[in-house]
C-alpha cells in the first residue's frame, strides 16, 4: 500500500470522531424504565407458563379421577340351575355312621337278620347327587 493520502480513508476519520463528539450516555430514567419494563415482561411470561401449568395439570388430575372403576367381578360364579329337591317318596338318607365305607366288605345279612361271623361280601357304593356348579 502506497503512503498516498486516501480521501475516502479522511472522510472515514472524520466521521468516526464526529460520532465520539457527539455520543453521550442515556439518560438514567431511560436505562431505568427499560428495565422496568423488561421485568414485568418476564414476570408476566413466568406467571402466564405457572398458570398453564398448573391448569393443565389440574384438568388431568380431574381427568384420571373422575373416571369410574370397571366393575369387579363376584367372587363366586352363580349356579345357572337352583338345585333340584329330593323327590318326596325317598327315605332321609343314612347318617354318616351308617353309610358303608367304598372298598370295605361287610358279611351278607342272613334271613333272620343276623350276621354270620367271617363271610366277606363287597357292597357298592352309595351314589350321591351332585348339582351343576356346585363346588
Amino acid at each position: 500500500m502506497s503512503d498516498a493520502p486516501d480521501p475516502l480513508r479522511s472522510l472515514f476519520q472524520q466521521a468516526g470522531q464526529d460520532g465520539v463528539r457527539r455520543a453521550r450516555p442515556a439518560p438514567v430514567g431511560n436505562i431505568a424504565e427499560r428495565g422496568r419494563r423488561r421485568h414485568r415482561r418476564r414476570l408476566a411470561v413466568a406467571v402466564a407458563g405457572l398458570c398453564l401449568a398448573a391448569g393443565t395439570g389440574g384438568a388431568a388430575a380431574l381427568t384420571l379421577l373422575s373416571q369410574a372403576p370397571a366393575p369387579v367381578p363376584p367372587a363366586v360364579v352363580p349356579s345357572p340351575d337352583p338345585p333340584v329337591p329330593l323327590p318326596q317318596d325317598r327315605s332321609p338318607s343314612p347318617s354318616p355312621t351308617d353309610a358303608p365305607v367304598p372298598g370295605r366288605t361287610s358279611p351278607p345279612a342272613t334271613t333272620d337278620g343276623s350276621t354270620p361271623p367271617g363271610t366277606p361280601t363287597t357292597s357298592p357304593p352309595t351314589p350321591t347327587r351332585t348339582t351343576p356348579g356346585a363346588a
